[in-house]
């Protein structure tokens, strides 16, 4: 018999992204369904999202009063997902980006928009919704923080809940003054609850009331459990102990096939990767930079800002130019950052671009066509460039945390040795360590026997979701027989 999860998150791939959490959600339940896991993913009934189930979408539960509005559970389908949709229009009937209003401050009642989410949770997971029934819950970010702590409480047998860390570094924390509208319990309002440090934590309170907690690779749930990663929250994640998990995000290798991607020039396979240097003049040609198949090309693609170490990219070019590179730059974040990569682009015309913003078609191209891609990471929970690199043939290299760490294997001379190589990492995570890398880079490039070598190795790896739904699917079934 299957076993049946309730998926609770802010956004979800193809419906409603702005971040990896999208990706990770929207792809679970395609994955965990050979695992014998079946997943209903519970989302805001933003504009994106009511569009996409339509009219379809059934009514399976009203709420009266949802923090000061009418609220229905809608149950639909939409691009191959079972979804449950809180449709609550004061709360999500709102234009652009899910967590912020058109001047990007922050909604003002985030704390009870994301509240209200962990309220439908708990109607939908108890039992209280007729023909609604599943065996565990899976909270993703503090977003769906409450929803462990809105379980505790509920009235009768208690379901299991996983609660999943994307990023650590974003917390949602909200006024004590809103606790009283929340519908918990007094005790809740504890140390020992949601209350952190003088303010509601809802990625703590989900780290506290969980029955399992996991984050999205090995070596990041070890690094949250220390001060220098830990957020403010690693004595509490240490205190959790054996419950703190880390299970490495996948790619979804059907949407990245360079063997079938229509954004290519020239797709190609990893048995004849020939394609790429097609690619690689394509890549040169929309960046501004001289046509030259035997130049290094390193490639950016993601947000510009100091956790990215795009700072540390930045302070490295000179290095890249000493060695006759090349470097394609993609992505917009932090303002000082993207006048850095414009004038970066200004002084060296020819040997480097930049495009500010994103481009889907742009970033595949890349992918496909730079020889390595820079992932500078300080902190990095999982990553989805190396990744993506990997299924490309472009050789990445990381900052050695991480899921950098988890997902690259650094050619150093003993992998070298091996045959095992499949990219580059930097350690300690300074300006010029990253700048010794690329030299050692460079040294290997002038090798085009090993590097295509190495290119073969990344071209191998599998970078798919397979081990990591087993692994999922094997936490679900632990957490069921530990609740009993």
């Amino acid at each position: 018999m299957a076993l049946r999860v309730l998926a609770v998150a802010s956004e979800c791939a193809p419906l409603l992204k702005t971040g990896g959490l999208a990706d990770v959600v929207g792809a679970l339940p395609r994955v965990l369904a050979p695992e014998g896991v079946e997943v209903t993913t519970l989302l805001p009934g933003y504009p994106a999202v009511m569009q996409a189930i339509g009219t379809r979408a059934k009514a399976v539960h009203r709420i009266a009063d949802l923090f000061g509005g009418p609220a229905r559970l809608l149950r639909g389908e939409a691009a191959g997902l079972d979804l449950l949709v809180l449709e609550a229009a004061h709360l999500y009937d709102r234009p652009g980006n899910p967590y912020t209003a058109p001047h990007g401050a922050e909604w003002e009642d985030n704390g009870i928009r994301f509240a209200a989410l962990g309220v439908a949770a708990s109607f939908a997971a108890t039992g209280t919704v007729r023909g609604l029934e599943f065996d565990a819950v899976h909270a993703h970010d503090w977003q769906a923080g409450l929803v462990p702590a809105y379980l505790r409480f509920a009235p009768g047998k208690r379901k299991p809940a996983l609660f999943t860390i994307h990023n650590l570094a974003f917390q949602g924390k909200f006024p004590l003054s809103l606790f009283h509208r929340l519908g918990l319990p007094p005790e809740a309002l504890s140390v020992e609850g949601v209350e952190y440090y003088g303010t509601l934590g809802f990625l703590k309170a989900g780290l506290w009331y969980a029955d399992r907690i996991n984050t999205v690779s090995p070596t990041y749930a070890a690094e949250i459990g220390t001060p220098a990663l830990g957020m403010g929250l690693d004595g509490l994640l240490r205190g959790r102990g054996g419950h703190v998990s880390g299970i490495l995000n996948g790619l979804d290798t059907a949407a990245f096939d360079p063997a079938q991607d229509t954004y290519l020039p020239a797709p190609f396979s990893a048995a004849d990767p020939a394609a790429r240097v097609a690619n690689k003049a394509a890549l040169q040609r929309r960046m501004g930079l001289a046509q030259s198949p035997e130049t290094l090309l390193f490639g950016f693609v993601g947000r510009l800002a100091w956790q990215k170490g795009v700072d540390m990219l930045l302070g490295a070019v000179p290095a890249m130019l000493a060695e006759g590179a090349q470097l394609a730059l993609l992505g917009t974040g932090e303002w000082g950052l993207e006048e850095g990569c414009r004038g970066a682009a200004a002084a060296h015309l020819g040997r480097i671009g930049a495009h500010i913003g994103f481009d889907e078609a742009l970033a595949r191209l890349v992918y496909a066509g730079a020889d390595v891609i820079l992932v500078p990471s300080r902190f990095e929970p999982c990553g989805l460039a190396q990744l993506a690199a990997l299924r490309y043939g472009a050789l990445p290299l990381v900052a050695h945390v991480g899921g950098l760490v988890d997902s690259v294997v650094d050619a150093n001379e003993m992998a070298l040795a091996e045959g095992i190589g499949t990219g580059f990492h930097f350690s300690p995570v300074t300006e010029e360590m990253l700048a010794a890398t690329v030299l050692r880079i460079a040294r290997l490039w002038r090798d085009p026997t090993l590097w295509r070598r190495l290119q073969a190795n990344a071209l191998r790896a599998d970078v798919s979701w397979s081990r990591s739904a087993a692994r999922y699917a094997a936490l679900f079934r632990e957490m069921l027989a530990d609740a009993g």
